[in-house]
């Protein structure tokens, strides 16, 4: 599990690159657009606190 909680940040940013590419690919709509930056949003902020060394 611990594993797992290291790389949140990683498929957060992943899953937000999916849903910009879908949006600008297959689907404009701006549903897409706005859960694609949430989660970029969610994937940095994750990173940044669980790695956090100090």
């Amino acid at each position: 599990m611990d594993n797992f909680k290291k790389y949140l940040g990683v498929i957060l940013l992943i899953l937000g690159v999916i849903f910009l590419v879908v949006y600008r690919y297959a689907l404009p709509h701006n549903a897409l657009l706005v859960t694609g930056i949430v989660f970029e949003l969610a994937g940095i902020f994750a990173y940044i606190f669980i790695n956090k060394k100090g």
